[in-house]
């Protein structure tokens, strides 16, 4: 118990950077940690940091000892958590990634009923569409939509979306009714910076056969809520997925364009690095999630 207090206070230090951070982080003092470092470094017969009055940094020795210490204490978390959960306790900070727009829309209204379900877990949310790294930046698990790049990490699909071709009733009683695909590159178009396809959108038909249209955009955006609020303000054609604009569409805000043909469908999954044990505040926001998105409420049919 006392190395393992030891391996705490080390890998402490070397993440935050000084003892006496590491001393915050612990909810302790500077003296108790100098102390458990220095007991750590005796009982190995070996230097693991470099210490001067303005910095400390990593020995060879400490350098590999502390990727090695990180291991042991995740794997003694995940132990003490696959416990907890036999019992079916959950505990424990959890801290979630999810993109901007769906987070805020479709996620945040469920934090409050997970937390009433599992008062001794604590959530830490952060909101960017920008892909992280869930084990570098120290994230439990993530909600992402599309294609999932990296093979290394476990992924269950939580829903589906499609991306829908649509625009405002004015202004297609402005433009005209479009009969083809082909007719939408002679339309204002707002577009998502960010699309895999470029300024080229594909929809498919009933029978399976790809469509594809160059379109020309007046405004570039990598906010899809951006691109809504154009389209609502009667300025164009968009093509976002239904949890953005199922409700707009539901209510007559916007207009399905060309409705015999279907956008590309989109995965939702949860994501969230490969473990031998999971732990059970994860499985538990994971299970929470895919029941709550059963019948997604962005469905616009």
């Amino acid at each position: 118990m006392d190395q393992l207090r030891q391996m705490q206070a080390f890998v402490a230090v070397v993440q935050a950077g000084s003892f006496v951070q590491a001393a915050e982080r612990l909810d302790t003092s500077k003296a108790v940690v100098s102390r458990l470092v220095l007991e750590l470094e005796e009982s190995l017969s070996t230097r693991l940091l470099h210490r001067t009055t303005r910095r400390i940094s990593l020995t060879d020795a400490g350098a590999d000892y502390v990727e090695r210490c990180k291991q042991i204490l995740e794997d003694v978390e995940d132990a003490n958590t696959a416990a907890s959960a036999g019992t079916g306790v959950v505990k424990g900070r959890l801290k979630i990634n999810a993109p901007l727009t769906f987070g805020n829309l479709h996620l945040a209204p469920l934090w409050g009923e997970f937390l009433k379900l599992h008062p001794q877990v604590e959530l830490d949310i952060s909101l960017t569409d920008r892909v992280v790294d869930l084990v570098e930046e120290g994230f439990d698990m993530a909600v992402r939509i599309g294609l999932q790049a990296s093979s290394t990490l476990v992924s269950r699909q939580l829903a589906q979306d499609r991306i829908l071709l649509c625009a405002s009733p004015a202004y297609l009683q402005h433009t005209g009714p479009l009969a083809q695909l082909g007719d939408v590159a002679a339309c204002s178009v707002a577009a998502y910076s960010w699309w895999s396809g470029g300024d080229v959108w594909t929809l498919q038909d009933a029978h399976g056969k790809k469509h594809s249209v160059t379109t020309r955009p007046r405004l570039r955006a990598n906010s899809g809520d951006t691109c809504r609020a154009a389209a609502l303000a009667d300025q164009g054609l968009i093509f976002q997925p239904g949890f953005l604009v199922g409700e707009d569409i539901r209510l007559g805000r916007l207009v399905q364009v060309l409705p015999h043909l279907q956008g590309p469908t989109l995965g939702i999954h949860a994501v969230y690095p490969s473990r031998k044990q999971l732990p059970g505040k994860v499985r538990a926001m994971v299970d929470f999630l895919a029941h709550a998105f059963q019948t997604p409420a962005w469905h616009c049919d």
